[in-house]
């Protein structure tokens, strides 16, 4: 009897293959799928996420970041199966932390509509009293991919901000 031997790389890559394609059709089912399909994008996501589902982006924050305090708006975009989506963020800074946050939507799938709601009405919950260098938003209120959006539309913020 012959026995095949397949290297752990290869397996780790099927593996990884397997889960994004998971999630690419987890993401093209209903509305009343999308828990099951945030709880399997968690599964598969190695990401240590705290409490308020926000991680702590130590690549890029600097302990030593000076941001002018001020209001700050920026546009991000984000890519859904149907569509490329938009958001309008505005972030009101105080000593380098969220004091207060807006989010507008123009939704243009009926399904982002109802994602993009609830994100905006959880957002100010994950992210006021939070520094600017420690946001990065990963799901809120069941919407992940209008963390993308809102996390493009924080980096230009950021810049913006920058004293």
């Amino acid at each position: 009897m012959t026995s095949l031997r397949v290297s752990s790389s290869i397996r780790k890559g099927a593996a990884v293959v397997g889960v994004a394609g998971l999630l690419a059709l987890a993401g093209c089912s209903g509305a009343a799928d999308a828990e099951d399909a945030a709880d399997a994008e968690d599964a598969a996501d190695s990401t240590a996420t705290n409490d308020s589902g926000t991680d702590a982006d130590t690549s890029t924050a600097s302990s030593d970041a000076a941001y002018a305090d001020g209001t700050y708006s920026a546009d991000g975009s984000y890519q859904t199966p149907e569509t490329v989506e938009q958001i309008s963020v505005t972030l009101t800074l105080e000593d380098g932390v969220v004091a207060d946050v807006e989010v507008t939507g123009d939704p243009q799938a009926r399904e982002t509509e109802q994602y993009q709601g609830q994100f905006i009405d959880g957002i100010a919950e994950e992210v006021v009293g939070v520094s600017i260098d420690e946001l990065n938003v990963t799901r809120v209120a069941g919407s992940s991919l209008t963390s993308g959006g809102f996390n493009a539309a924080v980096d230009d913020i950021k810049a913006q901000a920058a004293a």
